[in-house]
């Protein structure tokens, strides 16, 4: 009989980190592992890192003295506890983690997570592990499928990568570095793992990947589809009532996209559209490959498909050589575009990329006067696209309990958080709420009966 053993793991960063979690989670069930939300109470604990954020390494570090204190206390008890360190950071930095940090047993990369049974038995045997190597073969294609109690204890709503790596090459970005170049997981399994999640009760998919609109992979006919013709593809799957996907490039924004939104109800009207700069000159000097003017015509074109389009983006502040001039750029197209939320990061070098050698570094202090500019502006925002649902109907997949008795926490089409008092009993499904007011970061709602002509008054709600 297979012992069971307790597994903690941290996840940092983006969606695929939640992904790759979930994964590992799965990968070692077989070989009697479970979760636990509780590191002290773990045989083995994964900090899954991304390198995007600031200072992300020397936060992995500090994080690293705490499983140190873990592991001594655990010793103190004769239980061995083993550190692995995954995802991004563990791919850059490899030996390096374990020169510096000794508490780490084993150090692997966001392509090698599928191998984890092995790279255990490996470490147990050999020691210190690392293994930041690009596979040959495809990951996805040894992982076992979430059983069904797992996806019961994720949720109604769900994540699932479909495309991996980027071939852009942004002159601020570790991507491609990290991540490898791009590659997209065949049509026929991403269809077999969504069936499985609608089975174990899942409402809502979101596909990901670092560039997600670039998905390529093959069709039943063997030739590549394109992400729009497998949105197509997904709606017809019984029990997935809404679709989403992220993160989108501007560049791979196709025909069959906008189709897929002008087409599909299950397609939700809510798309995260980076752009990162409103300069010209700064795009340019990012190797972004699209200009303010291919941006906004990318807007356009989902606006004209979908009346109701709403949008969030990246925006990048400080890149090297931005003057005051390119910055109010940014300012204007936020205004211009009209963005329901964004996320705004100050631009900090990544060792390795070619922005990390430019000249022209932006002072500190300008960098984040500039931040702190750009965000009031995003929360103004953000605050005047919720304000305009107060008195609309919106349909909302109800995902979880609120903090309070009888309250449940569902999404928007727009993927806003809204609260409601409503029975334990409407837990994933989809219910229509009146939207009586607005917190600091979600909406407050009362149940209520389906509005007729939702697109009309959606239109108003998002200011198109």
């Amino acid at each position: 009989m297979t012992r069971v053993r307790k597994l903690h793991i941290k996840s940092y960063g983006c969606q695929m980190n939640v992904y790759d979690a979930n994964r590992m989670a799965d990968t070692l069930a077989p070989i009697g592992f479970v979760e636990t939300g509780m590191a002290d109470q773990a045989d083995l604990i994964i900090l899954n890192t991304c390198h995007i954020r600031e200072k992300a390494a020397e936060k992995v570090y500090s994080e690293l003295g705490r499983m140190r204190k873990i592991k001594e206390s655990a010793a103190l008890e004769e239980r061995r506890v083993v550190v692995a360190v995954a995802g991004c950071v563990a791919q850059a930095e490899g030996e390096e983690i374990i020169r510096r940090a000794p508490v780490v047993d084993l150090v692997f990369g966001p392509q090698n997570y599928h191998r984890l049974p092995d790279l255990l038995n490996e470490a147990s045997r050999a020691g210190k592990v690392v293994d930041t190597e690009f596979p040959l073969e495809d990951k996805f294609e040894h992982l076992a499928p979430p059983s069904r109690r797992a996806i019961q204890a994720r949720g109604v709503s769900a994540f699932v990568t479909v495309q991996e790596g980027c071939d852009k090459f942004c002159t601020f970005c570790v991507v491609p570095y990290t991540r490898g170049a791009e590659i997209s997981r065949p049509v026929a399994r991403i269809v077999t793992e969504v069936e499985r999640l609608a089975d174990g009760g899942v409402r809502e998919v979101t596909l990901i990947g670092q560039n997600v609109n670039a998905y390529h992979g093959e069709g039943p006919d063997g030739s590549p589809w394109t992400l729009g013709l497998l949105l197509h593809r997904l709606a017809d799957v019984s029990g997935i009532a809404r679709l989403r996907y992220t993160t989108s490039h501007p560049r791979d924004v196709d025909d069959a996209l906008i189709a897929a939104h002008r087409d599909l109800p299950a397609l939700m009207p809510q798309l995260h559209l980076p752009v990162q700069s409103g300069s010209d000159r700064i795009l340019a000097a990012m190797n972004r490959r699209h200009t303010r003017a291919d941006y906004l015509r990318a807007i356009g074109r989902f606006r004209a498909a979908r009346a109701d389009m709403a949008f969030s983006a990246d925006f990048i502040v400080g890149f090297p050589g931005e003057t005051e001039e390119d910055f109010r750029a940014t300012l204007a197209l936020l205004d211009e575009v009209g963005y329901a939320g964004a996320y705004s990061f100050k631009y900090s070098p990544r060792p390795g990329t070619p922005a990390a050698e430019m000249a022209e570094q932006v002072p500190e202090p300008i960098k984040g006067e500039r931040l702190a500019r750009l965000q009031a502006a995003i929360d103004i925002h953000q605050a005047d696209f919720n304000a305009q649902c107060v008195g609309r109907k919106l349909d909302v997949l109800l995902e979880r309990p609120g903090r309070h008795p009888g309250q449940l926490v569902g999404r928007s089409p727009y993927l806003q958080p809204v609260q409601v008092v409503a029975p334990a009993g409407l837990i994933g499904e989809i219910t229509t709420v009146t939207v009586t007011g607005t917190g600091a970061n979600s909406l407050f709602g009362t149940l209520g009966p389906a509005m007729p002509d939702h697109g009309s008054m959606m239109q108003t709600a998002v200011g198109v």
